[in-house]
């Protein structure tokens, strides 16, 4: 039940995590040589506010992907409301089973997610579908400081994820056949404004919707407990863009 809560009370919110249009666009920044026949994939695409962000401000086409159908129906709607349907396409699939050929893309996207799969892993799958020079960009929760309180740690393990420092991020990008071009930390906004504020009125309609259920108090409680361990240990970890071109 709890990934069912977790879909349902990520449906209505613009973004499905950490982030905001500034820093996908800082993010794009570093990315060069892409025109009208470019193909960009969006892995773990959402519900697709950072795949219009792309969309609007570069060219070429893009694919959005993610294994949840429900997310993959709002992002289609959209896009077509963003008038981008031409350019713009989403599809349910598996970010470790993706069903393109080899060398498809020049830019494969992907905003809080990777964690959740294993980052160097991940990125060394993807590299077969990215084209010679292509890049990748992905945010990804880390260490930001050598100060790693257990607690922090204990909540990422159970998440179904870990944190890594940035320069082993960096090493496993580069290990898998990447030349490293930047990386930066997500600010604080990126989380507060674009991510959890959005989420308290989804939190309150799960209570009131399954009133009673202990399974929901227990999730709704541990969304809560997320906002306070970050309010509490930001100079400590916090997301972070990691920016690699395939060599």
């Amino acid at each position: 039940m709890r990934l069912h809560l977790l879909i349902e009370s990520h449906l209505g919110l613009q973004r499905q995590g950490p982030g905001s249009d500034e820093m996908t666009l800082k993010a794009l920044s570093f990315i060069d040589n892409l025109d009208e026949s470019s193909k960009v994939a969006d892995i773990g695409c959402g519900t697709g506010t950072q795949t219009i962000t792309l969309a609007k401000n570069t060219p070429g086409d893009f694919i959005g992907v993610d294994m949840v159908q429900d997310f993959v129906d709002i992002f289609n709607s959209n896009i077509k409301m963003a008038e981008l349907t031409d350019r713009v396409k989403g599809m349910v699939g598996d970010a470790l089973s993706l069903p393109f050929t080899k060398d498809s893309f020049d830019l494969i996207w992907s905003e809080g997610m990777i964690d959740s799969l294993g980052f160097e892993k991940t990125l060394n799958f993807w590299n077969a579908f990215l084209k010679k020079g292509g890049y990748v960009a992905v945010t990804s929760p880390s260490w930001l400081t050598r100060n790693r309180p257990a607690e922090i740690a204990k909540f990422w393990t159970d998440a179904g994820s870990g944190l890594y420092a940035i320069e082993d991020n960096i090493a496993s990008m580069q290990k898998v056949g990447y030349s490293f071009v930047s990386a930066f930390t997500l600010p604080e906004n990126c989380w507060l404004e674009g991510y959890f504020t959005p989420r308290v009125n989804a939190e309150k309609m799960l209570l009131e919707k399954y009133s009673g259920n202990q399974v929901v108090e227990e999730y709704v409680k541990s969304m809560r407990y997320e906002v306070d361990l970050y309010r509490k240990n930001k100079a400590d970890y916090g997301y972070v863009f990691y920016i690699g071109k395939k060599m």
